[in-house]
């Protein structure tokens, strides 16, 4: 079976599961995504990950793994999402160390937020994509068999009025230290994304 690389398309709180956060991974030489529902604390690593100006003042969990791997000179090559039965991904780790490769079995979500550390390749297989992936069809448009799904909806959270716009720069800048601070990366998030809005 062929192996098709992934990106990271986006990452949003899931509408159907409560606490739950979907993953969206698009094939890098083709139109199809395939969502991979995540929790929370997967959800916050690896949009930590991804947003490089949010720095944690404690090393999360995954920072720790890389951290550990790097001190015992251990790489995480790729990441292969291998197998889906019942709707759960199942993944692997391919590690190497004194040039002798390892396989770790591992949860996709933390595949996925160590992966972004290690700057390591995501893939999965072609019968995989076949039967989870949603084919994109227009420029905001993702469909399946059963319809059409918007890009945003299952990509981003439903547009509210931003609670930050009444907020100077300044003001959000101290806001997104104090939620670093307090550890709340899922505000710190959106208030990057307003700073980055305004800025660009």
């Amino acid at each position: 079976m062929s192996l098709v690389r992934l990106n990271i398309k986006g990452i949003s709180y899931s509408q159907t599961q409560s606490g739950a956060y979907a993953l969206v991974l698009s094939e890098v030489d083709g139109s199809r995504t395939l969502p991979i529902v995540i929790g929370a604390f997967e959800a916050q690593s690896i949009a930590i990950a991804l947003e490089k100006e949010i720095k944690p003042p404690r090393p999360l969990t995954h920072d720790l793994f890389k951290s550990f791997a790097d001190r015992f000179h251990i790489a995480i090559k790729q990441v292969i999402i291998h197998k889906l039965v019942d709707g759960v991904f199942y993944s692997s780790l391919i590690c190497e160390r004194d040039k002798i490769e390892e396989i770790i079995d591992t949860r996709t979500s933390d595949a996925i937020a160590l992966a972004t550390r290690f700057n390591a390749p995501i893939y999965t297989y072609e019968n995989i994509l076949d039967k989870a992936g949603i084919y994109l069809k227009a420029k905001n448009e993702l469909t399946d068999e059963k319809g059409t799904l918007s890009i945003e909806k299952l990509i981003e959270e439903p547009e509210k009025a931003s609670s930050f716009s009444k907020d100077t720069l300044e003001e959000l800048n101290e806001k997104l230290s104090k939620a670093v601070l307090n550890e709340d990366y899922e505000l710190a998030a959106k208030i990057r994304d307003e700073i980055t809005k305004r800025t660009s």
